[in-house]
């Protein structure tokens, strides 16, 4: 056994052997992916830190609108389209109760996290941001919460700074409190790591901001998929994730923001829907949310959306999390007992996501080698390249679980990885 890779994380270790009933097997039969076969094997799917399946509802949702409901919303007044508003706004209803905000106001959608990020820092940026502004953002941060930031920070002559992690793949808190003054105008942090898994103290973290009157973005692109979000007992001023992490279509995502600062915020982009009148002297816009909705939404994705919230406020969702850590347990500890595997971070709170390099095997190489075995896997930087600087590395190979996956899978994975370090050899 690898002497330096003895697990610490005992919240972990104390899931796996108080494991919940979870009926697994019944979760899996609604995922029609999850049955399939790769090269005459069945597909284990450990990727969904990239991208989740889909259960049934969420499918079967997204035809009946093509099949019986399809047309423009907020702009008809015939039956099609009255169904179709109807269905679009009561989506935004049931992400509002999923997040517990406070107004359907709140609520945006967008195309993702990556075009929530960006329309806040371009918006609020734009309003608020100056120079000798600072901006902070983590040090492991994916690229859609770096980048947009440092765009706007050209802009206006805002200061771009980076809050450290540690060697076990934790946010400095105690940097971050030392880093927090007047003159910070914005922290951006993610609740959860996607190339390593951490999470963070966020509800810690916006109540040490909001005493130096920081407002606080959090990226939930991985907080959703796996841990139970309310944004009013966070406080968080924004919140985004994106639908396809959390079992719901591609192209789908939600920017949740504090009605006030919405409301003080320009539009991010212009068209069809977001106006109330257009003159070539002057346009005047729509209320909260549309004003940030402009042209064509994707009607579709949003009903996806709700139908996989729907989902989830379905399931024994204390079951599902206590499973996906004892996922997580088992194969941190099957992982630490092969020699020269170096996991990347040990943070105490982890969720969804290990990270991991093997001397002698490039991660691409794991990667497809694990592929040939119907093992899904991501290998590659993650859109994390300043976090994989910090730890020496250019990539990594990444297992990411969700509450369908299972231990047989995981016993596949650590089998295939044996047998890559060996092949390698």
């Amino acid at each position: 056994m690898n002497s330096s890779a003895k697990s610490e994380n005992t919240d972990l270790q104390s899931d796996s052997r108080i494991r919940k009933p979870f009926d697994v097997n019944r979760i899996r039969s609604r995922f029609p992916a999850l049955s399939m076969e790769i090269r005459g094997r069945p597909l284990a799917y450990l990727d969904n830190a990239s991208t989740t399946q889909k259960p049934v509802p969420v499918i079967e949702a997204m035809e009946r609108f093509y099949r019986y409901s399809t047309a423009n919303v907020h702009r008809g007044v015939h039956a099609l389209s009255d169904c179709s508003s109807a269905m679009f706004e009561d989506a935004r209803r049931w992400v509002k109760v999923f997040l517990n905000a406070g107004s359907e106001r709140e609520i945006v959608f967008v195309r993702g996290a990556t075009e929530a990020v960006n329309l806040v820092a371009a918006s609020w940026g734009s309003e608020n941001l100056r120079e000798g502004s600072e901006i902070l953002v983590s040090e492991m941060e994916h690229h859609a919460n770096i980048v947009p930031w440092q765009m706007i920070a050209r802009r206006t002559g805002a200061r771009l700074r980076v809050v450290p992690v540690d060697d076990d793949g934790e946010l400095r808190v105690d940097a971050l409190r030392e880093m927090l003054s007047e003159r910070v105008a914005i922290l951006a942090v993610t609740h959860v790591s996607n190339a390593l898994g951490t999470v963070n103290p966020v509800k810690e973290i916006v109540k040490l901001a909001h005493e130096c009157g920081v407002p606080v973005l959090i990226d939930g692109a991985q907080g959703v998929p796996h841990l139970k979000v309310d944004v009013r007992d966070l406080d968080a001023d924004f919140y985004v994730f994106s639908g396809h992490k959390v079992f719901a279509p591609s192209g789908i995502g939600v920017l949740y923001g504090k009605e006030k600062l919405l409301e003080a915020m320009p539009p991010y982009q212009t068209g069809g829907d977001m106006i109330l009148t257009v003159s070539f002297e002057r346009t005047t816009f729509n209320d909260l949310p549309h004003k940030f909705e402009a042209g064509t939404p994707n009607i579709e994705g949003a009903i996806g959306l709700a139908e996989a919230l729907k989902f989830l406020g379905g399931l024994d969702r204390d079951a599902a999390m206590a499973h996906e850590r004892a996922l997580l347990a088992e194969t941190i500890r099957q992982l630490d007992e092969i020699d020269g595997l170096r996991r990347i971070g040990r943070p105490k709170h982890q969720a969804g996501s290990i990270s991991f390099t093997v001397p002698g095997v490039h991660p691409h190489d794991m990667g497809a080698l694990l592929d040939s075995r119907a093992v899904a896997v991501r290998a590659g930087h993650h859109c994390a390249q300043p976090l994989m600087e910090r730890f020496g590395v250019g990539a990594t190979t990444r297992a990411s679980f969700a509450f369908y996956n299972t231990f047989e899978e995981v016993e596949r994975l650590v089998r295939g990885i044996r047998t890559a370090r060996e092949y390698m050899k």
